[in-house]
């Protein structure tokens, strides 16, 4: 089982002025991957939220990150480039499937600007900050992710191998 932590991204949910609902139905829906071993709300600020990527990946030495919220157009959306700053290797797949399927339900999903990727051996995935689009992107990505995390953190077997 991995270790998995949740970051939900947002001004209002960090001063108590909004109930996040994304963070907690995110950790339900990824039970099977694992135990979510940290669930924070913090605000949308750059340096806070790339200091708390690196502490998770880097201290905590957790698997899998998933962030809710912060991927759109607002001046204060800075949840891609935290990502980016503190990640060695992207995973662009995901978030262009993430955006593929969710296009087939609104065409606002083309302005998600969430990224994916790896830093040292966590998985790190932007996910939209509404509940609905959180769950409806990460069950397009959940088939794909326990391959990926046994693949990245050296539990599993060689990629290409038919059987």
């Amino acid at each position: 089982m991995y270790r998995i932590a949740v970051i939900t991204v947002s001004d209002k949910g960090s001063r108590g002025e909004r109930v996040d609902e994304s963070g907690p139905a995110i950790t339900k829906m990824v039970e099977s991957l694992g135990k979510v071993v940290s669930y924070q709300v913090l605000p949308d600020d750059l340096d806070g939220l790339k200091w708390a990527l690196i502490d998770l990946s880097d201290r905590e030495k957790v698997d899998l990150i998933f962030t809710t919220g912060g991927t759109g157009l607002s001046p204060r959306d800075n949840t891609p480039e935290a990502t980016l700053a503190v990640i060695g290797r992207e995973v662009p797949g995901l978030a262009e499937a993430m955006r593929r399927e969710s296009m087939k339900k609104t065409n606002r999903a083309m302005l998600s600007r969430a990224v994916a990727g790896i830093r040292s051996s966590t998985l790190i995935i932007n996910l939209p900050g509404s509940v609905k689009g959180a769950r409806e992107c990460l069950e397009v990505i959940m088939p794909a992710l326990p391959h990926g995390l046994e693949i990245l953190t050296g539990r599993g077997g060689e990629c290409g191998t038919s059987g």
